[in-house]
């Protein structure tokens, strides 16, 4: 008697794990602290949208040209329609001219799931972490960039649907971009009245 109370008090613990969906389909990336987020912001999306967003973070070398498309085949069985899948490939070879590597792939289940988001600015939060010049490690830009994709992309998808997450992270960079253009704009315009629109209403002004 005494083992079936404990056998069931191991299952109500472990259920909400077993009952959470792993959106890593392979990881060889990130760490255990941007794997609890991803699957985080990816079980809220799917309980709000009935969407999944998947990942698949790869060390692998992929040659010029490698059929990311063909590649997702490989984790059919794992993935529930309908859905969105994200690839994650640092060492992927770009040209056979440059030395420079990495590829991202956005895959959906349907055309209909592709126009829920917008798939350069979903590619743009990653590439723009990992390009940046600071210095974070390959690996922590890695980890950053991946998350900030997989979050602006979940992000996008709730939006289309009317709907807000909480999981998801603040996108500080694009915030930082939006400000500076704020700045620019404001810039712009303080110059064209100093120099063109102030003298023009000053001499309207004194009847010139």
């Amino acid at each position: 008697m005494l083992h079936k109370h404990i056998r069931a008090s191991i299952l109500a613990l472990l259920l909400p794990l077993l009952l959470q969906a792993n959106h890593l389909l392979s990881n060889e990336i990130l760490k255990p602290e941007a794997q609890k987020l991803i699957n985080e912001i990816g079980d809220e999306l799917l309980d709000k949208t009935d969407i999944n967003t998947y990942l698949l973070a790869t060390q692998k070398h992929f040659p010029v040209g490698f059929n990311f498309v063909e590649y997702s085949q490989e984790y059919k069985g794992k993935m529930e329609k309908p859905y969105v899948l994200f690839i994650f490939a640092p060492h992927a070879k770009i040209t056979e001219k440059i030395e420079m590597t990495g590829r991202i792939g956005i895959i959906p289940s349907s055309k209909k799931i592709a126009t829920l988001y917008n798939h350069d600015e979903v590619q743009d939060q990653a590439l723009g972490v990992v390009a940046m010049k600071d210095k974070n490690s390959k690996e922590d830009k890695h980890n950053i960039g991946i998350l900030q994709a997989y979050s602006e992309l979940a992000d996008q998808i709730a939006e289309s649907k009317g709907l807000e997450l909480t999981k998801t992270i603040p996108n500080d960079t694009h915030n930082m971009v939006n400000i500076f253009r704020v700045v620019l704009y404001f810039g712009s315009a303080l110059l064209v009245w100093i120099f063109f629109l102030r003298p023009i209403f000053r001499r309207r002004k004194n009847g010139k």
